[in-house]
């Protein structure tokens, strides 16, 4: 699955719900579903300045791809996490960097978080749009 087409489903899932109270739980489970973040992995150069709660984020090249692992210690920020990660993880430096985050307007993420909650979702996206242009350059 792309990319674009992780993007879709998700935006299919998410018109499954009436509400928005219904949508912060189900990104809320998103999140309780994310691997465990080894503590050792907890570090300055893994902390993403700009996020209210306390988020890391590590990445490694797999052969073509880009994998990130990443936690928070709020619950509604490790469900963000859950739909980057669905959306950017294992994928190729340039399949991140052509893939436009619209599922922010088309879950209409960008009107229901509150402003420290979209600083926080858009250093995320920042952290890995990033690395995917770094390691493209690196090739």
């Amino acid at each position: 699955m792309s990319a674009q087409e992780a993007q879709a489903e998700l935006i299919d899932e998410f018109s499954l719900f009436d509400n928005w109270m219904d949508r912060y739980q189900y990104i809320i489970d998103m999140g309780k579903q994310l691997p465990a973040f080894p503590e050792d992995l907890k570090s300055p150069e893994t902390k993403i300045d700009g996020c209210q709660s306390n988020v890391w984020m590590h990445h490694q090249r797999q052969g073509e791809t880009l994998h990130f692992d990443a936690t928070s210690d709020a619950a509604i920020v490790s469900g963000l996490i859950a739909v980057l990660m669905r959306i950017y993880n294992d994928r190729t430096p340039g399949e991140i960097v052509e893939t436009t985050p619209r599922f922010l307007e088309d879950l209409g993420l960008d009107k229901h978080l509150s402003p420290t909650r979209s600083n926080g979702l858009h250093a995320m996206l920042t952290r890995i749009y990033s690395v995917a242009e770094q390691e493209r350059v690196a090739g």
